[in-house]
C-alpha cells in the first residue's frame, strides 16, 4: 500500500472518532482537545524520551518529604451504579480514609465518578460526581456503522474516558495531581505522590506490548510522532499524573478509544485492554512520559507478598484447596473471587483462607472483612 493510502487511512479512522466525539463534547469547548492541537502544533511534532523506568533522584522518599512541600493528589474512581461496582467502591473508600492522613501520605480528596447519569443511595457515604453516560445509540450499533462496547458486567468501557472529561471540566478539583484508580483497588498503606518532574507514575502491565502491536498502533501513533517505545506499557490505572496534563490527555483518550473500537483490526488485537492502549497512546501523543513503578500495585494470587506495594488489585480469582495449594483455572475448596458477588455484596466475615495461602490473599480477605464489619448498613 502506498504512503498516501496509509496516511488517508489514518485520517479517515481518526476523523470518524473526532466527529463523533465533537458531537458529544460540543457543549464543553473549554476542555476540547483535538489531535491536531497537540503541543507544537501537530501530533507529528511530539518528541519524548524513551521509557523511563525509575526516578533519577537518588534521595529516599523520606528525604524528599522532609525537604519538599507535600504535593497532594486527588483520587478519582469511575464506577457504574451496579451492585458489583458499588460494594467495591465502599470497601475502597473505607481504606482510603484509613490511610489518608498516615505517614508520608500525599492523598488529598476523593471522588467516585458515577457515570450512570443519576444519583444513588451512597452519595452521603462516598464523595460523588455524577457524570452523564454516553448518548443513546453510541453504545450499540452493528459493524456496518459502529460497534458494541459492553463488557461481561454491563459496563460501557468508553464511559470511563468520557466521565473523566466531564469531571475534569466541571468539578472544582483543589489538588494539582490526580490518581486514577478503580473500584477493585484496596489501599494497603499511605500513598505518596510518586510522580516527578512532569512525569506520570504508573504501574506497568506485562500484557501491554506496544512493540508487538506496532503495525496496529501506527494507525494512531504515526512514524512522525516518534519511536513506538514512546508508548509506555501502561493502562489508565493506577496512574498519578498532573491535573493539567490529564486535562489534555482525557479528550484525546476519548477520541483514540472511539477510533480503536471502530476499527475491526484494532478491536480484535486489543480486546478488553483496548481502552488501556488508548490511554497509553494518548499520553505519548501529548508528550507525557511516565515512571514505570512496579511497586505501585500487587495482584493476588500471582503476587504473593505485600512488600513495599501500595495497592491490592483483586482482579483475579483466588482458588485454593484445603492444603493451601493454588488451583487456578479450577474452582477451589476455598475461594475469593469478586465475580461471585456481581449481584449481591459479599457477606460480612468471609471465611479466611486455609494455612499455607500467601500473605497477599490473606491480607486481601482480612481487609475486606474489616471494611464490611465497619461500614454502616452493609448489604443494604
Amino acid at each position: 500500500m502506498g504512503c498516501g493510502n496509509v496516511f488517508s487511512s489514518v485520517i479517515i479512522t481518526l476523523s470518524v472518532a473526532l466527529i463523533t466525539y465533537n458531537i458529544i463534547i460540543s457543549s464543553n469547548t473549554p476542555l476540547k482537545q483535538q489531535l491536531d492541537n497537540l503541543p507544537g502544533g501537530s501530533s507529528s511534532s511530539i518528541t519524548v524520551d524513551p521509557i523511563i523506568k525509575m526516578p533519577l533522584d537518588s534521595r529516599s522518599r523520606k528525604q524528599l518529604y522532609n525537604n519538599n512541600k507535600k504535593r497532594l493528589f486527588h483520587t478519582a474512581v469511575t464506577a457504574s451504579d451496579s451492585v458489583y461496582n458499588t460494594w467495591q467502591c465502599r470497601v475502597m473508600y473505607y481504606w482510603f480514609k484509613k490511610h489518608q492522613a498516615g505517614p508520608n501520605s500525599e492523598m488529598g480528596g476523593f471522588t467516585r465518578i458515577l457515570h450512570s447519569g443519576k444519583t444513588d443511595d451512597y452519595m452521603d457515604e462516598i464523595p460523588t460526581f455524577v457524570a452523564q453516560p454516553l448518548p443513546s445509540g453510541m453504545d450499540q450499533v452493528d459493524w456496518n456503522v459502529g460497534f458494541w462496547i459492553w463488557d461481561k458486567k454491563g459496563y460501557i468501557v468508553l464511559n470511563r474516558p468520557w466521565a473523566f472529561v466531564q469531571w475534569l471540566q466541571q468539578a472544582d478539583i483543589k489538588e494539582d495531581y490526580i490518581l486514577m484508580s478503580e473500584p477493585d483497588h484496596i489501599i494497603v498503606k499511605p500513598i505518596p505522590n510518586l510522580s516527578k518532574d512532569g512525569l506520570g507514575a504508573v504501574f506497568p502491565f506485562f500484557y501491554i506490548e506496544p512493540k508487538k502491536y506496532e503495525k496496529v498502533l501506527r494507525k494512531y501513533f504515526p512514524e512522525e510522532s516518534g519511536p513506538i517505545t514512546n508508548i509506555d506499557p501502561i493502562g489508565n490505572s493506577p496512574v498519578i499524573v498532573g491535573k493539567e496534563s490529564l486535562k489534555k490527555i482525557a479528550p484525546t483518550w476519548m477520541n483514540v478509544s472511539l477510533a480503536m473500537k471502530r476499527d475491526p483490526e484494532t478491536d480484535k488485537a486489543f480486546g478488553w485492554v483496548l481502552e488501556m492502549y488508548a490511554y497509553a497512546v494518548s499520553s505519548a501523543l501529548h508528550g507525557v512520559g511516565n515512571i514505570l513503578y512496579k511497586d505501585f500495585m500487587l495482584q493476588p494470587p500471582w503476587d504473593t507478598e505485600i512488600g513495599k506495594k501500595f495497592i491490592i488489585h483483586y482482579t483475579y480469582g483466588c482458588d485454593y484447596d484445603l492444603k493451601g495449594k493454588l488451583t487456578y483455572g479450577k474452582i477451589g475448596e476455598w475461594r475469593f473471587d469478586k465475580r461471585s458477588y456481581d449481584r449481591v455484596a459479599p457477606p460480612r466475615n468471609l471465611p479466611m483462607p486455609p494455612a499455607g495461602v500467601p500473605e497477599s490473599v490473606v491480607t486481601l480477605v482480612k481487609m475486606v472483612n474489616e471494611a464490611t464489619a465497619n461500614i454502616p448498613n452493609w448489604g443494604s
